[in-house]
């Protein structure tokens, strides 16, 4: 049986209430009773009950960790760096996949069930009016990797996708590319629509470059596989592509492989994300990198911060993002 409160106190020689007090965030206990009491409860293998505690200080520190694209590799690197330090605060990350819902009141129900003290939205295809419904229901909120406003009504973390889809355009520039695409995400997500707008805008006074545009079902390999497949079937390959991110590029590389086409040599590929195996040698994906541990860091750092103090401002924290050059785009033209 588990050992209890009363067990405990009954060894150090105290009050069941100053055990309590012991093992509650902010209460006030000598150093000498704490170390009686601590001392007892590593003897006896004493642990507090978290549940049980929450009753007392009113708060779970449970954290609802939202997203929706769990067939996205890249998301195993957000959500472990995300565990591991809302863990290393003290908090316990609640994981929650919201892949196909479109009822941002019925997610906000759901994790209100739960008591949740705050809540990470961490997705960039998530329509902002997810996060915005938690923060209408009361519940403290961080959307990560959301769209920035300049006026944001949560808190935002994360990059300019504007001005990521202007240098993937410049980069594919750089290289002369004469027809250049972007076989972007979802078309829905606010997250392609920015890309393609940046991307659209950096080219539209490129002299003798035919532009064109295509979208994935998903950010997912099986997603860029088959719109890829889709566009060779067509004989409509451009000389240069901007992905939408790179698990989309790895699926476009492996459709342009098997049909026989060599990249670079024959199309030129430029991704988004940096994830891990954009580096493997097999893929070698010339990529834009997202500070994706940084965009963690800033958010758990911001849960923590409306946890402490009642009301924080929303603010919107923009991140650079930066050309990683590999394999998979053509040499860059002397001027």
């Amino acid at each position: 049986m588990a050992v209890t409160l009363k067990e405990v106190a009954a060894l150090a020689g105290v009050s069941r209430s100053a055990v309590s007090r012991c093992y509650t965030e902010g209460a006030s206990v000598s150093p000498s009773t704490r170390a009686k009491i601590k001392k007892a409860a590593d003897q006896l293998g004493y642990h507090p009950n978290a549940l049980a505690s929450s009753l007392t200080t009113g708060r779970t520190k449970l954290i609802g960790l939202v997203s929706n694209n769990f067939h996205n590799p890249i998301f195993l690197e957000v959500f472990d760096l995300f565990t591991r330090q809302l863990q290393d605060r003290g908090l316990r990350p609640l994981l929650v996949n919201l892949s196909d819902e479109t009822d941002p009141e019925a997610s906000v129900r759901m994790l209100k069930q739960y008591s949740v003290d705050a809540v990470i939205v961490a997705s960039s295809t998530l329509p902002v009016s997810f996060a915005e419904g938690f923060q209408a229901a009361g519940v403290p909120v961080v959307h990560s990797f959301g769209r920035l406003t300049d006026h944001p009504k949560v808190h935002v973390v994360g990059i300019d996708n504007k001005q990521a889809g202007r240098m993937a355009a410049q980069e594919l520039l750089r290289r002369e590319y004469k027809r250049i695409s972007m076989l972007a995400g979802p078309e829905s997500a606010t997250s392609t629509q920015d890309r393609l707008f940046g991307f659209l805008d950096a080219l539209k006074s490129a002299p003798g470059v035919e532009v064109s545009t295509s979208f994935a079902t998903a950010y997912s390999f099986d997603a860029g596989w088959e719109e890829m497949n889709r566009l060779i079937a067509e004989g409509d390959i451009a000389q240069g592509y901007f992905c939408g991110d790179d698990v989309l590029s790895i699926g476009v590389l492996s459709a342009l492989q098997a049909a026989g086409f060599e990249v670079p040599k024959d199309v030129g590929l430029i991704g988004l994300n940096d994830m891990e195996m954009a580096r493997w040698n097999n893929i070698n994906l010339t990529t834009i990198r997202q500070p994706i541990p940084e965009v963690v860091r800033l958010s758990v750092e911001m849960v923590c911060d409306m946890l402490d103090q009642s009301a924080v401002p929303p603010k919107a924290h923009l991140l650079p993002c930066e050309v990683v050059e590999r394999g998979t785009l053509g040499a860059v033209q002397p001027e």
